[in-house]
């Protein structure tokens, strides 16, 4: 399968323009369309997405992202049924010694049932469990800047 999956860091770093890492992953997200690679992502990043670019960014800027997957013939939304709620369940267990997120869980069981190897994301963690990892990340993570919430 040609595809990479996006992460919700990958899709807030795409959508904010401040974000330190905005112009290293909207380039990996368009060398990767350019190159025909489809976009996968969960109905839990979604969500998680859409609620860091309401709280972050302001519900208008929420609404833009939407617009723009909503319907995409580039993107893949990939649900997460029980079974692969019971698969991330037990990853989150089995990692406990890594800081990821029962979403991050999620993310992991889709992208190993679906053959990915590689995530476009912020997320560090992602390399720690053996995914390639685009843009390349810093080490020691980076955090995102707080920033006042418009159109409330």
């Amino acid at each position: 399968m040609s595809a990479v999956f996006v992460d919700t860091g990958g899709w807030m770093a795409c959508g904010d323009r401040a974000d330190p890492a905005h112009a290293r992953c909207a380039t990996a997200r368009d060398r990767a369309l350019e190159a025909g690679r489809t976009l996968i992502t969960t109905d839990f990043v979604v969500d998680e997405t859409l609620t860091l670019m309401r709280f972050r960014l302001g519900v208008r800027a929420a609404n833009a992202w939407w617009q723009q997957i909503d319907g995409s013939r580039r993107l893949r939304w990939e649900r997460v049924d029980s079974e692969r709620f019971e698969r991330a369940r037990h990853l989150f267990f089995q990692y406990g010694d890594k800081d990821l997120s029962f979403t991050d869980c999620t993310s992991i069981a889709v992208m190993r049932e679906l053959k990915l190897t590689t995530v476009i994301t912020t997320d560090r963690h992602f390399q720690q469990v053996g995914f390639d990892v685009l843009p390349t990340v810093d080490p020691h993570g980076t955090r995102k800047p707080r920033r006042q919430r418009e159109g409330r």
